[in-house]
Formats: structure tokens, sequence, C-alpha cells
């Protein structure tokens, strides 16, 4: 996608494209990160942004799930909090059309990056402290959200729950998508045996940000299975869950993880 400040016109484009996807099949279907708004001025967005019971994507999205009768992961969406936060949270809606599982963004991206831009995602957001795994009738889901995938440990934890299908929607910058995006999916996709599946926001915006975009499923082997590129599209492609039982097998990383200490030499 290429979210932008109207929610509306995100809702719209987001339904037409998963209209399409259902179309032809898929049965469930994954937006990226940040798809009700996208707003780079943070007071706007608290401005704007509304609560879950309130914000018209959250409903257009429950109603549009139980319409096409599909299980519809949406990446995630800027939602008031309990405080004077925002929360950047997933919502996956069922077949029925209620939502079966939430998941707030644990990590949040504070950084200065060597052209210029400054993120500071924690003056906005309250981060999630509860990582979340949804037993699917056609796999394990392990839930997370854009810079979550620089922390090995939340989908180790996910994989060695059962997870064998991780989404990572996301709203990469250009230049740490142009060098760490396909790494990061790879390799999580080869630590834990598992699906990666990633949604993300591409283009340049109408809030004057620019995203990499280059969404991608990568196989528990770590080859990558479909890619777009920055323009809005669907990629469709069936898993085997199969796949991710024998690169286990292969590679039994999970069950050969232990728990160790540290010692610290001072020569």
């Amino acid at each position: 996608m290429r979210s932008s400040r109207d929610m509306a016109v995100n809702l719209a484009d987001a339904s037409t494209l998963i209209k399409q996807a259902s179309s032809q099949g898929a049965e469930f279907i994954s937006t990226p990160e940040m798809t009700n708004i996208f707003e780079s001025d943070r007071e706007r967005l608290k401005a704007v942004a509304m609560t879950e019971a309130e914000d018209p994507s959250v409903h257009g999205f429950s109603e549009l799930a139980a319409k096409l009768k599909k299980w519809l992961h949406i990446g995630s969406m800027a939602l008031k909090g309990d405080d004077d936060k925002l929360v950047n949270r997933t919502m996956l809606f069922g077949p029925d059309g209620k939502c079966v599982a939430r998941y707030d963004k644990i990590h949040l991206f504070d950084v200065d990056l060597p052209n210029g831009d400054k993120y500071r995602e924690s003056e906005t957001f309250t981060a999630g402290t509860q990582a979340v795994k949804v037993n699917l009738p056609f796999c394990t889901l392990g839930l997370s959200i854009c810079y979550d995938v620089r922390f090995p440990s939340l989908y180790h934890m996910l994989a060695k729950a059962g997870a064998n299908v991780l989404v990572v929607p996301a709203a990469f910058t250009v230049p740490t998508g142009k060098a760490h995006w396909h790494v990061l999916l790879r390799a999580r996709a080869i630590e834990t045996g598992s699906f990666v599946i990633a949604a993300a926001q591409g283009g340049k915006h109408d809030s004057g940000r620019e995203t990499f975009g280059h969404s991608k499923v990568v196989n528990p082997w770590g080859q990558v299975m479909a890619e777009a590129g920055a323009d809005p599209e669907y990629l469709l492609f069936e898993i085997d869950p199969a796949e991710s039982v024998a690169a286990r097998a292969r590679i039994p990383a999970l069950v050969h993880a232990r728990q160790f200490s540290l010692s610290d030499v001072a020569p």
C-alpha cells in the first residue's frame, strides 16, 4: 500500500486490493503497518486518531472480512490507547468479522538516521508488552510489526511456541530498507524454520515520507518466493505448513537452543 493522511481513502484502497486478492482465492490476507493512516506529523496524528471502538477502519475491515468470509490480518492501525499516547496495533479478523487477536508493537523505533531523518515512535506510541500467536485452521501465526524484525528473540519465542508463519507488516524507510529489509526477513525465516509474510508500505506518501515497499513471502528455507515493488499491488502465494516441519527437521536449531551464562573476563 501507499497509505495517506486520509482514512477514508486508505480504507477504500485497502478494500479494493483485499477484494481482488479474495477473488483470486486468497484465504488469509495481510496488509502493511499503518494501513488506516500514514501521518508523519505526530501531533496531527494524535489529533485525528480514534479509539478502536470509534475508528471507521476497524468497523470497515470487520465488515469486509465477514462479507468475504476470509481471514483478514490488518498489519497495523494507529489507534488511541488508554493514556495520552497511541498504540500501533495489529488486528486479525476472522471469517465472521470478529476480531480474534490483537497485538501492540513491542519494539518502538527511536533513531537519528545519517540522512537527517529522525524518528521517535516512543513520543507518540505506547509499547506493547505481550507477544501473540494465533492458532488458525491452516497454520499457527506469530504476530509482529516492522521494527520488531530486528529482535530475533521475539521470533524464536513465537516459533518455540508453535508458530510456523510469521507476519511482519512494515513501513521501512528507504535507506534502511535497501540495506536490511531483505536480509532481516530471510534471517528470521531461516532461524525459525518459518514462513515469513511481510506486507509493506511503499513509495512517496502525501505526508512527505518515502517508504521502501518490497512486500514479500519467504519460505522456511530462506528463499524469497514472491516479491512486490514499491507500487500498491497484492501478492498471491500458496503456503504449505509441512515445509516448516521439514526445514526444522533438517536444521533443528529451535530444539538445540540452550540457556547459558556469560563470563566477563578482564585480563
